[in-house]
């Protein structure tokens, strides 16, 4: 039996369905193209953090009917699983929900546009999961978070607004009104608009080595293309 479960939260890379808030100055088909390089990049990274961690990868998919498309895209090693309820916040619960039933003592869910989050935030959470801490929380810079841990979490924790500037600390301010304990990891980065993008190139231009290929690729076609 392993240690949990590390869940990748993803959508099947169609135009007009993923990073909408990219376009403009990228079009729809652009924005898909540079989340497929991300998810990609994401996908092989966390295979292969749950496999050093001993974690079961599974990635969460929507739509539904995206299987085939999401089994090109990942690795053989994940377990493929649509996403089930209406809004994040409740798909994010059953997810948790569901893992828990499956028997997993803990749980890390990651979203699918952070490529910059790294191994050292997930052995935080697992450390301080496995300290006893009930939900744990990767900030990201806008308000938000990238990763979120913990073992059978409340659903009352997944019905804060999401996608807001306040979520994270409304998620906290939950976990903490149920009397429970909440910790944050080292904080991350996604993208979601385009001046998160432009950081992203300039942090992967100032990097010696090349751990998100597909994504650097991507970002180079799009400054070719001069939309960056």
């Amino acid at each position: 039996m392993t240690i949990g479960r590390l869940i990748v939260f993803a959508k099947v890379p169609e135009p007009g369905r993923v990073k909408t808030r990219l376009s403009p100055p990228l079009d729809p088909v652009q924005a898909a193209q540079l989340y497929d390089a991300m998810l990609q990049d994401i996908l092989e990274s966390s295979a292969r953090w749950a496999l050093e961690l001993d974690l079961e990868p599974l990635l969460a998919f929507d739509p539904p009917e995206g299987r085939e498309a999401m089994r090109r895209l990942a690795p053989a090693a994940y377990q493929l699983r649509p996403q089930s309820g209406s809004g994040l916040g409740l798909r994010m619960a059953n997810a948790f929900a569901e893992s828990f039933a499956a028997g997993h003592p803990i749980t890390l869910l990651r979203g699918s546009d952070s490529p910059l989050l790294e191994r050292t935030q997930v052995d935080q959470m697992i450390e301080f999961l496995q300290e006893g801490t009930d939900l744990v929380l990767t900030p990201d810079q806008g308000g938000g978070f990238v990763m979120i841990g913990g073992r059978n979490p409340a659903q009352k924790i997944f019905e804060v607004p999401m996608s807001t500037r306040d979520v994270l600390g409304n998620t906290v301010d939950a976990v903490t009104s149920l009397g429970m304990r909440c910790r944050l990891t080292e904080p991350a980065s996604d993208v979601d608009v385009i001046e998160d993008l432009r950081a992203l190139d300039t942090v992967l231009n100032d990097r010696s080595s090349d751990p998100l290929p597909r994504t650097v690729r991507s970002i180079a076609q799009l400054r070719s293309q001069g939309v960056l």
